[in-house]
């Protein structure tokens, strides 16, 4: 019995595809991966193979497989992605063309094929981030059109390095009024233990990208992406998806922690 760590971000429908891999006789382990601690643990314990499910949310699903393949822990576990519009599936093959793709209907053999042939020589992507090379700086961010973007602590001229916003998007300086992204620019630790708390208090159903400069920007900070992770975590957040802003800046994307139902 193989031991399969099924991803996909529909709990019902997870429930479903789970039942068709125990069906096929194998061991399945599901549910969300929504931060850091979770993503230590599938690789602290690889599992035989990992299904990703690409029909709800491909690009999360091609950016975790990278992550997958950038871990030593988990290089050599078989990828195998399943349904997903054609055009998004051909992207996600152009960063790992050796992971298996298959259908639900034929997933049986796929998965089969893809235990018993474990790649010896994984393509390893250069970075975690490659699927957003040549990306505009917007998607990537997730800004939407309509959306309302708050900036705090924008470097001058952050603006221009946007670059042309979404249909509709808003961007201003400052919490005022509505807001469904922020960007926060945290130049000191002491600043981001002083307002994570506030902050995650009034973000409601929005998101914020906590953002840090990188060690190479040439400028001494006492940020870091586990400083920001952790004070994120403490104050009620999850973090889902980091990303590289330009050559000084670095962000991780925070949402409202799910409260479980009983």
């Amino acid at each position: 019995m193989s031991r399969i760590r099924l991803i996909h971000w529909n709990a019902a429908e997870a429930e479903e595809r789970a039942a068709r891999l125990a069906s096929a006789g194998h061991d399945v382990e599901h549910g969300e991966l929504r931060d850091s601690s979770s993503l230590r643990a599938l690789a602290r314990r690889p599992p035989e193979a990992v299904v990703i499910d690409l029909g709800l949310l491909p690009m999360q699903g091609r950016d975790l497989g990278l992550w997958l393949r950038k871990q030593k822990a988990t290089r050599h576990v078989p990828l195998v992605f399943v349904d997903g519009d054609h055009a998004k599936v051909a992207r996600v093959r152009e960063h790992l063309p050796d992971a298996v793709y298959a259908s639900w209907r034929g997933f049986r053999s796929a998965l089969r094929r893809a235990v018993a042939q474990p790649p010896g020589e994984p393509v390893v992507p250069r970075s975690t981030l490659a699927g957003y090379s040549g990306t505009p700086l917007p998607r990537k961010l997730g800004i939407k059109p309509g959306a309302a973007v708050a900036l705090l602590g924008a470097p001058r001229g952050f603006e221009r390095t946007l670059g042309t916003l979404p249909a509709g998007a808003r961007l201003g300086r400052g919490l005022r009024g509505r807001h469904d992204l922020i960007l926060w620019f945290v130049p000191k630790r002491a600043d981001l233990t002083r307002r994570v708390a506030g902050l995650a208090g009034r973000l409601g159903a929005g998101r914020v990208w906590i953002c840090w400069r990188k060690q190479t920007s040439g400028t001494a900070t006492d940020v870091n992406e586990r400083l920001v992770r952790e004070a994120g975590l403490a104050a009620g957040l999850v973090d889902y998806k980091i990303a590289s802003l330009d050559g000084t800046w670095s962000g991780l994307l925070f949402t409202r922690r799910r409260r479980s139902r009983r």
